[in-house]
C-alpha cells in the first residue's frame, strides 16, 4: 500500500486541478459556443509559436512562449475565419485544415532544429507532472514548484477575465446579434477567449500535456452542463469536477495498475481519463438529463397512459362504468404486455382507483371521475380535429387518442367552447359532462 505525501503526491493533484480548474473556465464558453473544436486546435496549433518563440529566446519558459502561443491561438482563429468565409467550407472543415497545418509546421520546426530547440513532442503530448518537483523557485519562504506557480497565475487571470465579463461573455454566447445590438464587442471577446485558450494550453503543456488540457477544456463543462442550465452553476460545477478528476487520476495512475502488479502509469493520462468516468456516470445518472432519469420519466409516462387506458375501457364497458369485467378480459383489450398491465393495475387499486373484486374488477367513485374526464377529453378532441383539423373520420380515433391523455381541465372546457358545445362526438357517441 502506498503512502501519500503532501512534498509529491499533493504538488502534483495541485498542478492538475490548477491545469483543469484554467482550462474549464474558459471551456463553459467554448462549448456553449459550439466551439469545443477550437480549444483542440488552438492547442495543437500554438505549437510553432512555442517552437519561434524558443528559437528566438533560447528559453522554455518566460512571457515570450505565452506571447508566442496567444499570436499563434489568434492567427489559428482568424485563418479559420479567413478559410470559412472566403474558402466557403463547414467551420469545423476549416478549424481543422488550420489547426493540422500549423501543428505538422510546428513540428518540423522542432524536427529541423532539434539540435537547438529543447521542446520534446512527447511532452506535449502527455506532459510530464510527475516530475513537477524537479524545479522548484522560491515564493516568500516556501518552495514551490514553479509549474504550480505558473498555472496559479494562469487561473487567477482566467478567473478574472470571466468574472469581469460574465455578462459580456454571457450574452455574446447565447444570443450574438443581441450582443452586436448593445455594443458589445462580440468579435474582440472571440479573439480573447482564443488568447486565453492559447497561453492556457502552453501553461499547461510541459507539466500536463495536450491530452490532459484538451480533455479539461471540454470533458467537465460538458458534464456540468448535464447536471444544470445555469452558467454561472455549470462554472462552479466544472471547476469543482476539473479538481475531482485530478484528485482521482492521481490516485488512480497509482493504486489500478497496481492492482495487477504494474508499476504507476502516466498521472496527465489518467486524470484525463478520471474526467472521462466522471462523464459517463453524470450521463447515466444527471437528474434531468441523465440516461436513467430519462428513461424513467419516459416509462412514468408509458405507464401514465396505459392507466388511462384501462380508466377509459372501463367506463365504455358500461353506461356508468360499474359494471366489473375480469381482469384477463381488459388485458385483452388494452392489448399490453401482461406484466404492464399488472403494474398498470396496480398503479390504479393503490390510487383507488379500480376495486378488486376476486379476480373482477370496476371502477370506484373516484375513478369513475377521473374515467369520464378522459373520455370527455378524447371525444372533444375528435370533434375538434374533424371540425377544425379536417381530419377524416378514420383518423380522429388515433389523434384523440395520442391528445386526451395530456388534456386538463382547462384545456376540456377551452375545446368545450371552441367546438360550440356539442353534446356528441363525430362517431354519434355522447360526450360526458365534466366529472367534478
Amino acid at each position: 500500500m502506498w503512502q501519500l505525501t503532501w512534498q509529491v503526491d499533493g504538488w502534483i493533484i495541485t498542478a492538475g486541478a490548477l491545469c483543469g480548474i484554467a482550462a474549464a473556465l474558459l471551456g463553459n464558453f467554448l462549448v456553449l459556443r459550439r466551439m469545443s473544436l477550437i480549444g483542440d486546435a488552438i492547442s495543437h496549433a500554438i505549437l510553432p509559436g512555442l517552437a519561434a518563440a524558443y528559437l528566438i529566446t533560447g528559453e522554455r519558459q518566460g512571457w515570450f512562449m505565452f506571447a508566442g502561443a496567444a499570436v499563434v491561438g489568434v492567427l489559428t482563429v482568424i485563418l479559420a475565419e479567413i478559410a470559412r468565409e472566403f474558402g466557403r467550407v463547414d467551420e469545423g472543415a476549416a478549424i481543422g485544415v488550420v489547426f493540422t497545418f500549423l501543428f505538422a509546421l510546428g513540428l518540423v520546426m522542432i524536427v529541423r532544429a532539434a539540435d537547438r530547440v529543447d521542446l520534446d513532442p512527447g511532452c506535449v503530448l502527455y506532459g510530464a507532472i510527475e516530475t513537477t518537483l524537479a524545479d522548484l523557485m522560491p515564493v516568500g519562504s516556501w518552495l514551490v514548484p514553479r509549474a504550480v506557480v505558473t498555472l496559479t497565475i494562469v487561473t487567477v487571470i482566467n478567473l478574472f477575465c470571466v468574472v469581469l465579463l460574465y455578462r459580456p461573455l454571457k450574452v455574446s454566447t447565447f444570443d450574438p446579434q443581441l450582443a452586436q445590438s448593445q455594443g458589445i464587442p462580440v468579435r474582440w471577446l472571440h479573439y480573447l477567449l482564443a488568447s486565453l485558450v492559447a497561453i492556457t494550453s502552453v501553461a499547461a503543456f510541459e507539466t500536463a500535456g495536450n491530452i490532459l488540457v484538451v480533455a479539461m477544456f471540454v470533458v467537465p463543462p460538458v458534464t456540468a452542463w448535464l447536471w444544470t442550465d445555469r452558467l454561472w452553476l455549470m462554472i462552479v460545477l466544472s471547476a469543482c469536477l476539473a479538481i475531482m478528476a485530478a484528485i482521482g487520476g492521481h490516485l488512480a495512475a497509482i493504486g489500478v495498475p497496481a492492482l495487477f502488479g504494474l508499476p504507476s502509469t502516466n498521472t496527465a493520462g489518467m486524470m484525463a481519463v478520471v474526467s472521462g468516468c466522471l462523464l459517463v456516470l453524470t450521463a447515466l445518472i444527471a437528474t434531468r438529463k441523465g440516461l436513467i432519469s430519462r428513461a424513467y420519466r419516459t416509462w412514468r409516462v408509458s405507464q401514465h397512459i396505459l392507466g388511462e387506458d384501462m380508466l377509459g375501457w372501463l367506463y365504455r364497458h358500461s353506461p356508468q362504468g360499474l359494471q366489473s369485467v375480469a381482469t384477463t378480459e381488459l388485458e385483452r383489450a388494452i392489448m399490453a404486455p401482461n406484466w404492464r398491465c399488472r403494474l398498470a393495475l396496480g398503479r390504479l387499486r393503490r390510487r383507488g382507483w379500480i376495486e378488486n373484486l376476486g379476480g373482477q374488477i370496476r371502477l370506484s367513485a373516484s375513478g369513475l371521475t377521473m374515467a369520464q374526464n378522459v373520455v370527455r377529453g378524447h371525444r372533444l378532441w375528435e370533434h375538434y380535429l374533424a371540425a377544425e383539423a379536417g381530419l377524416p373520420e378514420e383518423l380522429l380515433h388515433d389523434g384523440a387518442e395520442r391528445l386526451e391523455h395530456f388534456t386538463d381541465r382547462q384545456l376540456r372546457d377551452r375545446l368545450h367552447v371552441e367546438t360550440n358545445a356539442p353534446t356528441t362526438d363525430p362517431h354519434g357517441k355522447s360526450i360526458p359532462p365534466e366529472a367534478l
